[in-house]
């Protein structure tokens, strides 16, 4: 599959910045407008390569709106408006002239709600390969996919079969299936398992731990032991006095819950507010 810097390598004459180290990804001053509204003020935060970040805090404190920002997912909202620069692999993506649909292929996002297509459960895997004009052995890749997302065994038997049919938890790691087979290099997950019952939101959190072997992984959470279990580093968020979702502290996971620099930090996760 062709990649984001071959698609786009006419933005490197134009960008003279390059990668922090092991940052995958790098938000710098980023900001967010839902038209009037500043959603989003001033976001720093850097995705460290092959780690999970957690991004937690209240409702309406921007946590879903940064992530979404990661991989232009906010600009199919109307009048919505993103500042700032959305550095991938070195490349500041958040420019008109970069291909949106190329950032999404590098950067996978899998949604609250599973959200399968009414079709077979091959089909789902084999979608997004097939658009993205994959050459190789289709069946390798399906079985590969449901491999990697601890679907295969459940399902080896029963491809052809409606992906509709499937279980809550199921259907949620057959969406991380879907998204791995396209190659993606980061993968968002936006409160992946809040829908799920326990014993399915533990394989979630068994699955996310064993993919950031090969994927730098940032997650939405509003289970404050989901975060300490599952992640490497959390970044805490708040709303302002004017509104404005912002971030209040980013760490190593073990040292912002147990050692926290900000008291709304240690506050939140104490259960006082949120």
């Amino acid at each position: 599959m062709s990649s984001l810097m071959e698609e786009n390598m006419e933005m490197k004459i134009m960008e003279n910045s390059t990668a922090e180290k092991d940052y995958v990804v790098s938000l710098k001053d980023l900001n967010v407008y839902y038209g009037d509204f500043h959603a989003v003020d001033n976001v720093n935060l850097n995705l460290e390569k092959n780690k999970v970040t957690a991004l937690i805090g209240p409702s309406g404190c921007g946590k879903s709106t940064v992530l979404r920002s990661i991989n232009r997912m906010n600009e199919l909202l109307p009048e919505t408006k993103v500042e700032g620069e959305i550095l991938f692999d070195g490349i500041n993506i958040n420019q008109a002239k970069v291909d949106a649909v190329a950032v999404r292929r590098r950067i996978g996002m899998v949604f609250q709600k599973p959200n399968p297509f009414p079709k077979s459960i091959y089909e789902n895997i084999a979608w997004g390969a097939k658009i993205n004009g994959y050459k190789g052995d289709m069946d390798e890749l399906v079985e590969n996919s449901l491999k990697k997302a601890a679907l295969w065994n459940e399902v080896k038997d029963k491809l052809k079969q409606s992906a509709m049919r499937l279980s809550g938890g199921q259907q949620q790691r057959l969406c991380i299936a879907r998204t791995i087979a396209v190659e993606p290099e980061v993968i968002l997950m936006d409160e992946p398992a809040s829908a799920l019952d326990p014993i399915a939101t533990g394989r979630i959190e068994e699955l996310i731990f064993e993919l950031k072997e090969n994927f730098t992984i940032a997650i939405v959470t509003h289970n404050m032991h989901q975060a300490g279990r599952i992640s490497d580093y959390t970044a805490f968020f708040l709303v302002n006095n004017d509104r404005k979702g912002h971030l209040v502290e980013y760490g190593v996971t073990n040292d912002l819950f147990l050692n926290p620099k900000d008291k709304r930090t240690e506050e939140y996760i104490s259960g006082k507010f949120g």
